[in-house]
């Protein structure tokens, strides 16, 4: 299928499009890219300081809950922002996003125990899944498809300088006055973000009846929470035969079916299903949900290998993860000129399917005396294919859906991608706590067998872990090493179907301004509309 014009829904109609003019975007995008860089630098800062968190706390084996309760409110509450947004105009509820997530920053920086900072974490995660499904759903009011590449550029600017300037303040902060610092940063951010928002984000808004679903909305986050339970106490705490295992399992199934038939019958549903008969907007949402399901492993513990096993501090840390922020550069921003010169996409998923698997598989291949250049060129292996389908996904699916829905369309491709990404992480976990004992097992000689739980809880630390003697020391990192390379193989399966479906997922040519009554708008009249 290859056509000029958006691929509407059944029962819909094409909204005219309203786009701005050049400067107009260029002023709009100012706003968009200061709540966007708030929300992309904390992703990036947690992940260097997390070693030395855990640590602190005692508790490796909660490592991913730090990360996964971020992304399970993110995740879950994506849907609804989007769906609120539609209703009620974006900037209204990106101003509640800034100050929801500073009011996280602020409790998490106050954290006294895991469980507490695992709990603030997660208020973080509720304003960051306004921040990021937000800013793309904006730009898509104001670009038209064709044109959205070479914008993408600037907020792949964003996500390239906030994974520059995040794990090397995150060492820098943890080296220096503390890790809870990474959260305390976030206020003169936010300040900056809210006032340059409130300044320059005013965009036209046609308010209309609206019933917000919030049934279906406190389904959606029992389905998730239910799945990410299951996932992450499965391998350390109960294992996959539990009762508890089972009982989450099918709670989460039920639960899902209870959304679907939910989302079928209310008049304003958060995800419409009819947004799924479209093979472009279903295919790219999977796919969005295998490679975050992929990404999160390598970007949680590259950190974990540098310091533990590499014995970096954190800013050396930062430092090293450079080769992956130069390979999402070197790809997002050229492969967004050329799909906006071209109006063609279809490729670039392809190839980041081939590039993110193979840089697995080859980060599978860690040892302890692994040279770091050859980690360098596995982690840009994995920025280019990260940075050939981050963005170029999410124009594909608003590119085929009515503008009417594009807010809640956005924020369905980047719910899809946080779910993928919060259950990767659970996974993750549970492999490698599950493994670790495992490779102790192989790795202990029968002489100290007895050591292997010691050791066990000795690799919930990084301090401890580099205190241990020789060779206990050896065995441990050894069994570390072993258990990551585990982690990175069980994302192979998941991105050999992302391959599939980026083959098979039809293409549609972008739209131009030139293909809709395109017009200019006036920005001070729209701020009145709010």
């Amino acid at each position: 299928m290859s056509t000029t014009e958006p691929e509407a829904l059944p029962g819909t109609t094409q909204d005219p499009p309203s786009y701005l003019s050049h400067r107009q975007i260029l002023v709009v995008l100012g706003g968009l890219m200061a709540g966007m860089f708030l929300a992309a630098l904390d992703q990036s800062i947690v992940g260097t300081a997390l070693p030395q968190i855990v640590s602190e706390f005692n508790s490796l084996d909660k490592l991913s809950w730090v990360v996964t309760a971020y992304l399970l409110t993110s995740t879950a509450s994506t849907p609804l922002w989007g769906k609120i947004s539609d209703l009620y105009g974006r900037r209204p509820l990106f101003i509640a996003a800034i100050v929801t997530f500073l009011g996280g920053s602020v409790l998490a920086a106050m954290a006294q125990n895991i469980e507490m900072l695992i709990g603030f974490r997660a208020v973080q995660g509720l304003g960051a899944g306004g921040l990021m499904s937000l800013a793309f759903a904006t730009i898509a009011d104001v670009v038209p498809p064709r044109e959205r590449g070479k914008y993408m550029g600037y907020f792949g600017a964003v996500f390239g300088l906030s994974s520059v300037a995040g794990p090397l303040l995150g060492g820098l902060l943890t080296d220096g006055p503390g890790w809870r610092w990474i959260f305390w940063i976030n206020l003169p951010i936010g300040v900056v973000a809210l006032a340059v928002v409130a300044a320059v984000l005013k965009l036209p808004h046609t308010k209309r009846s609206h019933k917000i679903d919030y049934l279906g909305a406190s389904i959606v986050t029992g389905a998730v929470t239910a799945l990410l339970l299951a996932v992450s106490w499965a391998g350390p705490d109960y294992g996959w035969g539990s009762t508890t295992t089972l009982a989450l399992l099918i709670g989460a199934v039920v639960l899902s079916v209870a959304f679907v038939l939910v989302e079928l019958r209310v008049s304003e549903p958060i995800i419409p299903m009819d947004l799924f008969k479209g093979r472009i907007f279903a295919g790219y949402s999977a796919y969005a949900f295998l490679l975050g399901f992929a990404m999160f492993g390598a970007l949680i513990f590259l950190p974990l290998y540098l310091q533990a096993v590499k014995e970096m501090s954190p800013t050396e840390s930062g430092l090293a993860l450079l080769p992956m922020i130069v390979g999402i550069f070197s790809a997002s921003i050229p492969s967004g000129q050329l799909m906006s010169r071209t109006g063609s996409y279809k490729i670039y998923p392809i190839i980041s399917a081939v590039l993110v698997g193979g840089a697995m598989l080859m980060l599978s291949t860690l040892a302890i005396d692994t040279a770091y250049w050859q980690l360098a060129i596995y982690m840009f292996v994995m920025g280019a294919g990260l940075g050939l389908s981050m963005q170029i996904t999410v124009t594909a699916a608003q590119n085929s859906v009515d503008r009417k829905h594009m807010g809640t369309a956005t924020s369905t491709m980047t719910f899809f991608r946080s779910m993928g990404g919060a259950i990767g992480t659970a996974v993750y976990g549970a492999v490698l706590t599950s493994r670790l004992k495992v490779h102790l097992e192989d790795v202990v000689p029968a002489a100290a067998k007895d050591s292997i739980d010691s050791l066990a809880k000795a690799a919930n630390s990084v301090q401890a872990l580099h205190a241990l003697p020789q060779p206990p020391r050896s065995w441990a990192l050894t069994s570390l090493v072993g258990a990551m390379g585990d982690v990175f193989l069980v994302s192979l399966p998941f991105l050999a179907i992302a391959l599939v479906l980026a083959i098979i997922t039809p293409e549609q040519k972008l739209a131009a301004r030139e293909d809709g009554a395109a017009k200019e708008v006036d920005l001070e009249s729209a701020a009145s509309m709010h």
